[in-house]
């Protein structure tokens, strides 16, 4: 990283725009500079996220082929997310000892083969139980692969290397909802065949990779034995500050997937299809502008970036206790997108930097399970406060929550980042 003094002496030696106009006009700059081994994990992503079928239509399937009721399909989507929850410190651990190849490739693989098996399921407590162990295989891929991205891409590379993987996952995930909700016009069980057949085709790909930034050096030094130390993760208080910190921001985020669309539909009066509309602003702002955002906000402080991220979530879902045309939602929508563009890379890359060099995939389950949680909570407990105490006040705590996580940015550590004095 440059430091604040070269960057001053350059200012006096150069005009501004020889400074800024490589960084503006060209923002997508970074990407080239990227291991050719961090694009096979991009498209292993894009593959299995352009799959992703059976989570979204779930609920779906479980009242209208099944015949469940809906708090039972909710049932089974909370038991997905407490898997997820469950899996995430255990598998990033596991990938620390094996490495995270072979977990993602289980993951792959693995969930291809359960997702096949999940449709000829229709008993109810089987389907839960296949729901949790498809859950914890399935989402055990996430933690690995942000490891393994912290592994094959140096550190002043990594928030452009998680935005990108965020593309990716985003892109994917644009595609398969809008091919999965044509195939269950069809039957709802092409829509296991589906993600099944998207998994095992990401594993076939990412088995073919040949690592070239993993070198066998680099494999010895990361997976060499380490004294075990039972629960050592609790020692570390800084990273358990930095995780609790994310958490109501995290909670914020997710509001998208709960509250917003009723906010939307029942309050605004605007229909389904209308919030599509408002959603894939989302999602076309994060395709678009995710990239080249943090490209431009690379040599950031990780506190400022972070701040500025939870920040602008609050301000984003609070602008919707006072938007009431379709030009304050877009607004509200805009800002907050900003936000998750810029805190989710973050998050990711600050994680990657506070962990020692052995436990990446330990850091990173841990992690992943912040992230679990706020999908499972977030929009439970967005539509309690919503159901129970109206728009305005879940509006308003959503701000004032964005803004308990930007204050609290302000006493995570960042100096021994820059010089390697990791509490181990």
């Amino acid at each position: 990283m440059v430091s604040r003094n070269i960057v001053n002496s350059s200012f006096l030696k150069f005009p501004a725009e020889k400074i800024f106009y490589p960084v503006f006009m060209n923002p997508w700059k970074g990407l080239k500079d990227l291991p050719h081994d961090m694009w096979a994990l991009f498209f292993t992503s894009l593959i299995n996220r352009s799959g992703t079928m059976v989570i979204p239509f779930l609920a779906l399937y479980l009242t209208k082929k099944i015949g469940v009721t809906p708090a039972e399909a909710g049932t089974a989507l909370l038991v997905y997310g407490a898997a997820a929850f469950i899996a995430a410190p255990l598998t990033g651990k596991l990938s620390d000892k094996i490495g995270s190849v072979k977990i993602m490739k289980f993951s792959l693989y693995g969930s291809g083969l359960f997702f096949f098996a999940y449709s000829f399921i229709t008993n109810y407590n089987w389907i839960l139980v296949a729901t949790f162990f498809l859950a914890a295989i399935n989402e055990s891929f996430r933690p690995a692969n942000l490891s393994l991205i912290t592994e094959i891409v140096t550190p002043p590379q990594r928030r452009i290397a998680f935005a990108l993987n965020r593309l990716a996952i985003n892109a994917g995930m644009s595609i398969g909802p809008v091919i999965g909700g044509f195939l269950t016009l069809i039957d709802y069980h092409y829509l296991f065949y589906a993600n099944a057949f998207a998994s095992i085709a990401a594993g076939v790909y990412f088995s073919s990779v040949k690592w070239s930034s993993l070198s066998s050096e680099t494999e010895e030094e990361l997976f060499e034995q380490k004294p075990v130390v039972k629960f050592a993760i609790l020692k570390d208080k800084y990273f358990l500050f930095f995780l609790f910190a994310i958490v109501p921001a995290n909670l914020v985020f997710f509001q998208h997937l709960g509250a917003l669309p009723l906010y939307i539909v029942n309050d605004l009066n605007y229909t389904t299809a209308a919030f599509g509309l408002f959603g894939s602003i989302n999602t076309v702002l994060i395709i678009i502008a995710e990239v080249p955002l943090n490209n431009m906000m690379n040599d950031t402080p990780y506190k400022k970036s972070l701040m500025l991220g939870a920040l602008l979530a609050g301000l984003g879902f609070g602008g919707f206790a006072i938007a009431t045309d379709t030009f304050q939602i877009i607004i509200a929508i805009i800002v907050f997108t900003f936000g998750e563009m810029i805190f989710f890379p973050t998050t990711a890359a600050y994680t990657s930097e506070i962990a020692p060099l052995h436990r990446r995939g330990e850091y990173m389950g841990y992690f992943q399970m912040t992230f679990s949680f706020a999908f499972s909570a977030g929009p439970w407990l967005g539509t309690v406060v919503y159901d129970k105490y109206g728009a305005s006040i879940l509006w308003i705590g959503a701000f004032i929550f964005g803004l308990i996580t930007a204050l609290l940015m302000i006493f995570i550590k960042e100096k021994y980042l820059m010089n390697g004095n990791r509490p181990e």
